[in-house]
């Protein structure tokens, strides 16, 4: 989205290398965790069935707008869960009276629902996107209405000052006081400044540039509580040292940032430094190419996987 900074992302129509037809055999990258959790959440038991309606809400959502990672069906993985601070999550979930969750980014919601699933209180969790289809598309993927699932989803433009305005990070000497808003009464995110005890922002800051990922990160840390133990964490793409990649399968330039350079940034630039642990580790994950007309490809990219805990 940083080709045309000027632009509103809910108004910037979709890069050419984006305009690409789906191909279901990114299906098969879901395994078995996957097909079990979507097995329980649709209550579609049947594999032909459940693999039918994963990609008929697979083909409306990339119709809202193509992201690579509804047409890779990397939406259906179970990323959240495999992060080490997953389980920091849950304990908030478990022992924090009135925790907080917010999944920004949230598309389908099914990171959220898999939090919930595992036993994050329902009422306490909060999903927003920038298309409001998203919203009503989780709910038709899972077979449920706001009245039987009532998880709370706010479109938004997260640059937006009306939607995330930027508030200096809390501290404990300024923490919010009274009541936590209804989360399912709320029109925007500012609300809950300093009340959030976990963000979760997978495959997101890097569809922004280094200016705009600044942005991002400022206007997430005014809504995190100053409570030790509070925690933001997620996954993107990184590099070894902080520049340009190219995506594999068109060359697109994408900024990322490198885990010294991400820990910086959050370790003095968005919040006073120290009173924050940053923890980054930069793996290599395998990613399928699958040219039309010909046999799909491995290629190779590195994910930087991140959480930031208030100290």
């Amino acid at each position: 989205m940083s080709d045309n900074a000027d632009t509103k992302p809910s108004q910037r129509p979709p890069p050419p290398e984006y305009q690409v037809a789906l191909d279901e055999r990114y299906y098969d990258i879901l395994g078995e965790e996957e097909l079990a959790f979507f097995k329980v959440q649709t209550g579609i038991q049947d594999e032909v069935e459940l693999k039918a309606h994963l990609l008929q809400m697979q083909a409306e959502a990339y119709a809202v707008y193509p992201y690579p990672c509804i047409r890779r069906f990397s939406w259906a993985r179970l990323k959240i869960s495999r992060f080490p601070a997953y389980q920091d999550l849950l304990k908030l979930g478990r022992e924090r009276k009135g925790a907080i969750f917010l999944d920004i980014g949230s598309c389908f919601g099914n990171d959220a629902r898999k939090a919930v699933a595992d036993g994050f209180p329902l009422e306490n969790v909060i999903t927003s996107d920038l298309r409001e289809r998203y919203g009503e598309l989780g709910h038709r993927l899972f077979r449920t209405t706001p009245e039987t699932y009532p998880i709370a989803f706010i479109a938004g433009d997260a640059f937006e000052p009306q939607h995330l305005e930027i508030v200096p990070p809390f501290t404990t000497a300024n923490a919010p006081t009274g009541p936590a808003p209804d989360l399912r009464s709320l029109t925007s995110l500012n609300p809950l400044h300093g009340r959030t005890s976990a963000i979760h922002a997978s495959a997101f800051f890097h569809l922004f540039d280094e200016e705009q990922q600044l942005h991002l990160a400022r206007a997430l840390a005014g809504l995190l509580s100053p409570e030790p133990g509070s925690i933001m964490f997620g996954a993107h793409g990184g590099r070894h040292e902080k520049g340009f990649r190219e995506r594999l399968r068109h060359g697109e330039q994408v900024f990322c940032h490198s885990p010294e350079s991400w820990s910086e940034l959050w370790n003095g630039q968005v919040f006073e430094q120290g009173t924050v642990k940053v923890e980054v580790t930069l793996v290599q994950v395998e990613r399928r190419i699958l040219p039309e007309g010909v046999d799909d490809e491995v290629g190779f990219q590195e994910l930087m996987i991140w959480s930031v805990t208030r100290l």
